[in-house]
């Protein structure tokens, strides 16, 4: 099934008319065109799909709750939860609206600091960082046991 121009978008916004528009746009890479085939495939049998739904469900659960386990912790953790998204956005439609909205989201979020002083830059890379930290030293200290803070305040004042 051939899309003509993108989804949503109202047939006066698409440049030319008919197929012009796909000219214009560049071709898909030859792994996602064989993937996509593949998958259309499997989608064609009943068994097939019902499969697929449930391989893809899984694995994007897998991931995703990989993801929200490393949240804390410095890492990959909100990097694997959109990954998992994105393994759900294959068969899902709900995953594929909430994948779409969070990287609008992240752009806009990405646009927006861009646009501001390098100063302010650095204040939000500072404030990150604080948090970050302190996500550590919680995730140690209630974890673990480790008082990482309280080490170094003791090494510091007996050195």
């Amino acid at each position: 099934m051939e899309q003509h121009g993108r989804p949503g978008r109202p047939a006066s916004d698409r440049k030319g008319v008919g197929g012009t528009a796909l000219a214009e746009r560049r071709p898909r890479p030859r792994w996602r065109q064989r993937l996509a085939t593949t998958l259309d495939l499997i989608r064609a049998n009943p068994t097939g799909r019902v499969t697929l739904k449930i391989f893809i469900a899984i694995a994007g659960a897998l991931v995703v709750t990989i993801g929200i386990a490393l949240i804390p912790l410095p890492g990959p953790g909100w990097l694997l939860v959109i990954a998992g998204l994105g393994i759900w956005a294959v068969e899902f439609h709900w995953a594929r609206r909430l994948l779409g909205f969070t990287r609008r989201h992240v752009h806009n979020w990405t646009q927006w600091v861009k646009r501001r002083s390098l100063a302010v830059r650095f204040a939000l890379g500072a404030v990150g960082m604080v948090f970050v930290g302190a996500v550590v030293w919680l995730s140690l200290k209630y974890s673990f046991g480790i008082d990482v803070v309280a080490e170094a305040l003791h090494y510091l004042a007996t050195h």
